[in-house]
């Protein structure tokens, strides 16, 4: 391990402190001969003690063993960052442009265990490898999926949590729940801050709201709400979809326009689109700039649809490359599909532009539970009652990969990093799973 001059210096100081506290000529020696070796760090204690002030050998011990588990971590993130290097080559610069698949591959990395029902949702973090979980058993757990470390259970609802949402900064989740509430947690702190109360039956879905000004935004450190975190929306059994106010906590709108259970919700990266479905299997498109109004219905599934989503799309830098330009223009070009997946055990594509089914992948034995849109745009991945994550190739209307038995039960949700080598799983087995990569 390497160290600063400084470090070597703090280190040999607690040596010879600890050397010349020890009775017994050995020890008496021992520091003579170290003295001879860095008299430095010997001087300085000596100078300690003649004013009065003692080098605390436990804190520098405490101190070093901080450290050596830091720079452990350090190395652990370089590991990381150098993977994600391979796996997101940047276009034109190396790798001749040459673009490499990011799509999950047995076997699996890491288990994580700690909730006592079912796993009901996941949420990673928009920048980091921080994974929020929703469970049956009432609790949202907050963990690393990359070491998979447990770091905290946020308590406060009295029935199943649904659905988990980081804010666009990652400053603030969101949780929905069977109690009717929505609450609002601080991740710095961990503390619920807002309790969000309107709908009447069971709440399923909740998602924030992009915001034009996200890269400015930052997190004011109390209890205020981030800029580009100020609305959220969410979707529940009383056929409503709602948007909120954070900073009020008020319903600023209501929508009314499905006929039974809302159970899934997805809005596109820039916020212009937001596509809600549920039991009524019908997908319903809404302009969210233009006056908030519905614009068109997608019908083709029939069954209950149980998961819709927008392509993953990472944040956008201030100063954007050439290629970074040419890539953004490519992402917008496949922001206009849109993915489903449901009880009717299919996963569909659709082009919001047109209204139209593009394709039907009929691979799944059960229910679909969830679907992603890749940040490539290039498949689509899924996961279901069948117990198996399916990787669906767009271009050749094919299953390119199938994970079967992923869990011991159901799969009942999937989530994905838009930018770094992260997926997981989550199952009626009170599991999640964290998977490899190609």
């Amino acid at each position: 391990m390497v160290v600063t001059d400084r470090q070597r210096l703090d280190l040999h100081e607690a040596i010879y402190s600890y050397l010349i506290s020890r009775p017994g000529d050995g020890f008496v020696r021992a520091a003579a001969a170290f003295f001879d070796a860095d008299p430095d760090a010997c001087n300085n204690v000596k100078k300690s003690e003649s004013s009065n002030r003692t080098v605390s050998i436990p804190l520098l011990e405490k101190k070093w063993t901080a450290v050596i588990r830091l720079q452990k971590r350090v190395l652990e993130l370089e590991r990381s960052v150098a993977q994600s290097i391979k796996v997101h080559p940047h276009v034109g610069e190396g790798n001749n442009g040459v673009r490499r698949r990011m799509i999950p591959r047995q076997p699996c990395k890491l288990t994580l265990e700690g909730h006592c029902n079912n796993v009901t949702c996941l949420a990673l973090h928009p920048t980091y490898t921080v994974l929020v979980s929703g469970s049956d058993d009432a609790t949202v757990k907050i963990w690393d999926s990359e070491s998979g470390d447990f770091v905290r259970t946020l308590k406060g609802h009295t029935g199943s949590v649904n659905a988990v949402a980081f804010s666009p900064t990652g400053s603030h989740i969101a949780s929905a729940s069977s109690d009717l509430s929505i609450k609002l947690w601080e991740l710095k702190t961990y503390k619920c801050i807002r309790t969000l109360r309107g709908h009447d039956h069971s709440i399923s879905c909740v998602i924030f709201l992009p915001f034009p000004d996200i890269e400015s935004s930052s997190s004011s450190g109390n209890d205020t709400i981030a800029a580009g975190s100020t609305q959220l929306v969410s979707a529940s059994r009383d056929r409503t979809v709602k948007i909120w106010e954070l900073e009020s906590g008020f319903c600023i709108h209501t929508f009314s326009d499905h006929s039974d259970w809302v159970r899934c919700l997805a809005i596109t990266s820039n916020g212009e689109i937001m596509a809600s479905s549920g039991s009524d299997s019908v997908i319903i498109l809404y302009k969210m700039q233009r006056g908030r109004k519905k614009y068109a219905e997608l019908r083709g599934h029939e069954h209950v649809v149980e998961s819709v989503s927008f392509v993953l799309q990472r944040r956008k830098p201030q100063k954007e490359s050439i290629a970074q330009t040419s890539e953004a223009k490519r992402l917008e070009q496949i922001g206009k599909y849109l993915a489903s997946g449901g009880r009717d055990k299919t996963v569909r594509l659709w082009d919001i532009s047109s209204s139209s089914c593009l394709s039907i992948f009929s691979f799944h034995e059960n229910w679909v539970r969830c679907v992603l849109l890749h940040p490539s745009g290039s498949y689509i991945i899924s996961c279901g009652d069948d117990r198996s994550i399916r990787v669906f190739d767009i271009k050749s209307n094919r299953c390119l990969r199938t994970i079967d038995d992923a869990h011991r039960h159901f799969v009942t949700s999937i989530a994905m990093h838009p930018t770094l080598p992260c997926f997981v799983s989550g199952s009626v087995d009170h599991t999640i799973k964290s998977w490899s990569f190609d």
